[in-house]
Order: C-alpha cells, then sequence, then structure tokens
C-alpha cells in the first residue's frame, strides 16, 4: 500500500516524513538527532539551556553522524536566550529552526535573512495563518498527547484538519504517535508528515539516563497527568517523588539563573528536567507523551524507523 507522503520543507526533502521531535533539557543531543537524520528523518537537537560552545559541539556531532542527513534545532520560545540559541544555530549551519511553546516573530524574520526554513510548533488554524504569512516553510500541529508543554487541550487528530484546511504549507502532525498503529492512523488522514518524541527519548542514542527510560517502560495506559509549568503552560509528565512533591504545593527555588523570559517561580523546571535525564526522579519531572505506554522496549533509532516504515511505500513511488 503506498501511503507515505514526500515531506518537503523549503529546499529539505527528507527521505522519510518525519521529524524528530526536540526533547529538553538535553534529552535531544546531537548523538539522537544525528542518528535520525542518518536514518533519513529530521533529527533535532534540544537548544534550550545550552550555551554557544555546547550547541555547536553538538551540532558538530550531530552532523559527524547524520551521513548528510538533516539537522535541525528545536527551541523553545519561552527561554530568556530563545534567539541568542537560534542565531549560534545558523551561524554553525543548522538546516532548519523549530520552536514551540511561544510564537516569535524574530525567529521567522532570522529564518528569511539566512534562508533556514523555520517551523513552528502551533495549536491553532490562526497561529498557523499567521506564520505561514510570516515566511515558514511548515507548521507542526501539536496536540494534548504531546510530551512535554502543551498549548491546547484538544487532540491533534482534531486540530489537524482545521490547521491543514487553513494554509498552503506542509502541516505536520504531533502528539501520540508512539508505535504503527498509531503512525498508520495519522496517515490516513492524510498529514504530510509527523514529529515523534516519545519514542526516540526512549532510545540508546538518546541522551537520557536508564532510571528515565526505565520510567518509560514501567508506564500504563493512564499514568500521563498534566503539570502546570512555571512557564506559564501545561505539561504532560509521569509521576515521580518529585511531582508528587510539587503537587503538594510551589517547592521553592533557591538560586534563580533567569532562564526563561517569564517564571512564576512555583518550582525550577530547568533543574527538573536536568535532573530526570540525569536519573535523579527525586528531584526530576519526567516528560512523557500519553501514548508513553505502548512503548515496552528500549530500541536503537534504526530499528524505530523499522518499527515505523518497513513494507510502507510512497504515494509517488
Amino acid at each position: 500500500m503506498k501511503i507515505l507522503p514526500r515531506l518537503v520543507i523549503g529546499n529539505l526533502r527528507p527521505r522519510y516524513p518525519l521529524i524528530q521531535g526536540g526533547m529538553a533539557i538535553r534529552v535531544s543531543t546531537g548523538r539522537l538527532a544525528g542518528s535520525v537524520a542518518r536514518e533519513g528523518g529530521i533529527g533535532l537537537i534540544a537548544g534550550s539551556g545550552m550555551q554557544p560552545d555546547e550547541l555547536r559541539r553538538e551540532i558538530r556531532i550531530a552532523r559527524g553522524l547524520a551521513n548528510g542527513g538533516i539537522v535541525g534545532i528545536n527551541t523553545l520560545v519561552a527561554a530568556a536566550e530563545f534567539m541568542k540559541v537560534m542565531e549560534t544555530a545558523v551561524d554553525e549551519g543548522i538546516d532548519l529552526l523549530v520552536a514551540g511553546a511561544g510564537f516569535s516573530r524574530d525567529l521567522l524574520n532570522l529564518g528569511q535573512r539566512a534562508k533556514v526554513p523555520v517551523v513552528p510548533i502551533v495549536s491553532t488554524a490562526r497561529l498557523a495563518v499567521l506564520a505561514e504569512s510570516l515566511g515558514a516553510s511548515a507548521v507542526v500541529v501539536e496536540g494534548k498527547e504531546a510530551g512535554g508543554h502543551l498549548g491546547t487541550t484538544k487532540s491533534s487528530r482534531v486540530l489537524y484538519p482545521l490547521v491543514k484546511e487553513a494554509v498552503k504549507i506542509p502541516v505536520l502532525i504531533a502528539g501520540g504517535i508512539t508505535d504503527r498503529a498509531d503512525l498508520l492512523e495519522v496517515l490516513a488522514m492524510n498529514v504530510d508528515g509527523v514529529q515523534i518524541g516519545t519514542r526516540f527519548a526512549a532510545s540508546h542514542e538518546s541522551n537520557a539516563s536508564d532510571a528515565f527510560k526505565q520510567r518509560y517502560l514501567q508506564a500504563k495506559e493512564g499514568d500521563v497527568f498534566k503539570i502546570h509549568s512555571p512557564v506559564g503552560l501545561p505539561g504532560n509528565a509521569l509521576s515521580t517523588p518529585f511531582s508528587d512533591r510539587i503537587a503538594q504545593g510551589p517547592v521553592p527555588v533557591e538560586q534563580c539563573d533567569g532562564c526563561l523570559k517569564r517564571c512564576s517561580h512555583v518550582f525550577c523546571i530547568v533543574r527538573a528536567l536536568i535532573q530526570a535525564k540525569d536519573g535523579n526522579l527525586d528531584k526530576g519531572l519526567v516528560f512523557a507523551g500519553e501514548h508513553v505506554y505502548k512503548v515496552k522496549e528500549i530500541l536503537s533509532v534504526a530499528e524505530i524507523f523499522r518499527l515505523f516504515f518497513d513494507g510502507l511505500e510512497f504515494k509517488d513511488a
């Protein structure tokens, strides 16, 4: 059955219509992004929280693995140094700029000047139309099923047709795509492509600790719940000793590094995500998509691509 779309984003033509989600802090680093790019998808480095030298190093690591594949970056618009991170990535020759947790006209201007495609993550048709009018090469429409920070309480399956009808640029769907059945479900909606995060967080190449990945393997259907992040958005997470603690009330921030443009200071989201990535779940927050319970084993990136795409052909093949 010929069902895979041919994804074109600006001048980029990946072999497979897949963007790997940019998962911060430092879950999606150069090793994961480069491995995804090598297999024919678009690999994203999560730039939030990275300083310029670290980001340059991770981009070079990804390039060394990608075998000519496409390497991009995803950074939270809410990050205080958002534009500094994106400008550094452009200076280092990044292929694609992706941004979520907010909307940035400055990023779209940067992309136009540098001739680097920009893909905003949106949750409404209105934002998608605005992005297109400002020069976005594509948009990712992300629903409530996705891991991490969320911009909507609606399913990606409900949002996608509304966004797709509103714009002419490619529209990718994100949220709740963790196994082959999920992929086939959204492909039947005639999507232009998919963004997948949670399944790649549970890969050998992911920079997350073994304890983080094991928490994914322990998840059961319905375990994902919503926390209110200091960023000002809800987020999908799995319970940990730390999440149980913040459910009881604020966890005082002992030292603020000013990493966000605006922060409620109910707890430090950056430190909580770093602690989880490092395996300290008593102090860490584990973000995950609603379908994380479908992850049954840790696989290599190559194995994940086979899981999704083996036997599928392209519409124009």
